[in-house]
């Protein structure tokens, strides 16, 4: 019984959203073709690439760029690293050479040092033979105005390439 009056009940309804259904749709058509009309695509054409050039090397008489500059003593493995177990380490080992500073020269006759500020304020006198730095770098040549260094750096692929360096008066 309830049945049956659920099913008188639902069919009205039934019948009115298909009435709703069934309106004319002439004015979504028409809208759907002024549209299509209206959007006419275009494709751009494909861009002119230029043709490809091959380089020609003209430095083949240099030195291989992917050679290794320079090897320690050895058979070239990460063994060769330099070693501080010859020599004992000099104070001014212990700093980087950019936080030292030139600030001056001593000299007696031909012997000339030169004079060394690190980073705790420290004046030290270094002569040629000496290092600093933490790339073990030996000190070459003091003038009144520069101290060069030849340092010994990683290259990055496990050797050990040759660097000069400078520390100069009043540079920071």
């Amino acid at each position: 019984m309830i049945t049956k009056n659920i099913f008188y009940l639902l069919l009205p309804l039934t019948m009115l959203a298909l009435n709703g259904c069934s309106q004319d749709v002439s004015d979504l058509q028409e809208f759907i073709d002024q549209t299509k009309v209206k959007h006419v695509g275009s494709v751009e054409p494909i861009p002119q690439f230029e043709a490809y050039t091959n380089f020609v090397y003209s430095a083949g008489d240099l030195r291989d760029p992917f050679e290794t500059a320079f090897q320690m003593e050895g058979n070239g493995d990460k063994s060769d690293k330099p070693t501080l177990n010859q020599r004992p380490r000099e104070p001014l080992e212990h700093f980087p050479l950019d936080t030292l500073r030139m600030v001056g020269v001593l000299q007696r006759g031909n012997k000339i040092w030169g004079l060394i500020k690190d980073p705790q304020n420290v004046v030290h006198r270094v002569e040629e033979g000496n290092h600093a730095g933490s790339n073990e770098g030996e000190i070459t040549s003091i003038t009144e105005d520069r101290i060069e260094l030849l340092e010994i750096v990683a290259d990055g692929m496990g050797n050990y390439v040759e660097r000069n360096a400078t520390l100069s008066v009043g540079e920071q």
